[in-house]
């Protein structure tokens, strides 16, 4: 059985709009030195898939500069490899009355002519705001031996660590793992299962269903496609039982975040069975550390220099932490500068902040301080 890939990079901007003013969900800087495509992207490409379509909406030029040729990836290839679907690309553009797509299946409706291309028995279909190491090759594997005609990965998570919102949803599955139905997240405590937004579908199978709701002007892909066919189509769950995180505000990006500070959730994530994530490889000087630095319980990436104290929190590419300076419990993304006797808690710094001598800057982790992308503050 063989699998092609198709990545919704823009379904859910709307969730995290301080973070997506300048850029697409799929391109959310996260955990130091990744995108969150690249958790799409590097469950795919471990699996064996060299297709793969990108969904675009707008916003989309910093992901471009992250992809490039998607080498990095090794989807650098003369026949496959990475496809960019900006929108309204095909004689299906006008499907939804004349607007940019809003849903899934309008997305879909929009890169008919990229599935018809395909010749692949099946397509991977996954969101971008969420963060997994996902074995798709042993999810095909239990499709094929289902002879499902749809399967969803979910997972169980604990909504203690998670924020849930009405965009999850919640599959009932009988013993034999089939789905026999699905509602929207209605505030269900502990530990909950829902779907983790990445789906195996027969490619004729979506194709058809597809083509019919173009037809009967459907705009729902859980609704008017899922719903609609439980009771007469083969639709399977397979259990994800790995680390996982959503994200769906500033609250739980940065509690998501936070998660990857515990030693065992990064081996779960990055190096879950040998299965690594991929991201853009640039070459940086190693972190420098001087005398009076103060490291512990922190994750540093490469090309920074910390003269100050770093608690709890994670440092992207190029930070430079000045003299003085305490940095507990906070998220500074690339080539983010303080000055000196700086005291930051809580904070989420973008791109490019410059944070003056003498600041001093604190949030709460259920509402963390933001500042944006080449702000001084």
């Amino acid at each position: 059985m063989t699998a092609a890939g198709i990545i919704f990079s823009n379904i859910h901007d709307a969730t995290v709009p301080e973070l997506t003013g300048r850029r697409t969900m799929a391109s959310i800087p996260f955990g130091g030195r990744y995108r969150l495509i690249d958790f799409a992207l590097s469950n795919m490409v471990n699996s064996g898939i060299t297709k793969v379509g990108v969904i675009t909406h707008y916003n989309y030029q910093s992901l471009l500069d992250h992809i490039g040729n998607g080498k990095d990836w090794d989807l650098a290839r003369r026949t496959g490899g990475i496809k960019i679907l900006p929108p309204f690309i095909t004689a299906y553009d006008n499907a939804a009355a004349g607007r940019v797509y809003s849903t899934r299946l309008e997305a879909l409706m929009g890169v008919m002519n990229f599935i018809d291309r395909c010749n692949e028995d099946v397509l991977v279909l996954s969101d971008c705001d969420v963060i997994c190491n996902v074995d798709i090759a042993a999810v095909m594997k239990a499709h094929e031996a289902n002879g499902a005609d749809f399967t969803a990965i979910t997972t169980t998570v604990d909504t203690a660590t998670q924020v849930l919102d009405d965009h999850s949803e919640v599959p009932t599955v009988d013993e034999n793992g089939r789905i026999t139905d699905l509602a929207e997240y209605s505030g269900q405590e502990g530990h909950v299962k829902i779907c983790a937004d990445i789906w195996l579908v027969n490619r004729t199978y979506l194709k058809r269903v597809v083509t019919e709701a173009i037809a009967h002007g459907y705009k729902s892909f859980y609704k008017d496609v899922i719903v609609r066919n439980l009771a007469t189509d083969k639709f399977f769950a397979y259990e994800y039982d790995g680390f996982f995180a959503r994200i769906n505000s500033m609250e739980s990006y940065f509690k998501c975040s936070m998660r990857l500070l515990d030693p065992v959730n990064r081996v779960n994530l990055f190096y879950r069975r040998n299965q690594p994530i991929f991201t853009k490889v640039r070459n940086s000087v190693p972190t420098r550390y001087t005398e009076d630095a103060k490291v512990s319980g922190s994750m540093i990436a490469d090309g920074c220099v910390i003269e100050g104290t770093v608690e709890n929190s994670i440092l992207f590419r190029g930070v430079k932490v000045g003299k003085g300076t305490v940095v507990k419990n906070s998220i500074l993304m690339q080539d983010t500068v303080t000055g000196d006797n700086v005291r930051l808690s809580c904070v989420i710094t973008d791109k490019n902040v410059t944070v003056r001598d003498g600041r001093e800057l604190c949030g709460c982790e259920s509402m963390p301080f933001y500042i944006g992308k080449g702000v001084m503050v």
